[in-house]
């Protein structure tokens, strides 16, 4: 792995160009850092969303679903959506860690409520931590287009553990 040549706020990238956060940061910083690069984690690159913004228990990303997320019937796969809302939920979360802390998800539920074409244009995937214990999170979604249209929602659970 690599190791970033500033040790600063920014994360360093490691194996497949894998964001790595600096260890000495709080999750809000760690999120901070990564807006303040430019710098997305791969899966953003792959799926073309980014993280947008990011407050303590809220994060929010956006995304202009095209072609290449298309399923055979001719829409958006729902994957799309699922991985917009977990990136919200985990990212809301992670904004809430400290220094000693890292999360994982344990479970998502997505319900999906209106289809998705590149026709839907911009979307957007608002996540807000419902409950923050020592040892497990609570956090929901909404994945609205530009009229802000309801397309889908989604809760989480997320295991909270030392790293």
């Amino acid at each position: 792995m690599t190791r970033s040549d500033d040790d600063s706020l920014e994360p360093g990238r490691g194996v497949a160009g894998q964001v790595r956060p600096h260890p000495a940061l709080t999750g809000m910083q760690q999120m901070q850092a990564l807006i303040a690069s430019g710098v997305q984690p791969p899966i953003g690159d792959t799926m073309e969303f980014a993280l947008e913004s990011i407050e303590e228990g809220r994060a929010v990303f956006s995304g202009n679903p095209t072609s290449r997320v298309y399923n055979p019937i001719g829409s958006v796969h729902g994957g799309y959506a699922a991985a917009l809302l977990d990136s919200a939920c985990g990212c809301a979360v992670h904004s809430l860690l400290t220094e000693t802390q890292a999360y994982t998800t344990l479970e998502l539920k997505v319900s999906y409520l209106r289809p998705m074409t590149t026709e839907t244009g911009p979307v957007r995937a608002e996540a807000t931590v419902i409950k923050m214990g020592g040892r497990a999170a609570f956090a929901e979604a909404k994945l609205t287009d530009a009229r802000g249209t309801l397309l889908a929602t989604a809760t989480s659970t997320l295991l909270v553990f030392a790293r």
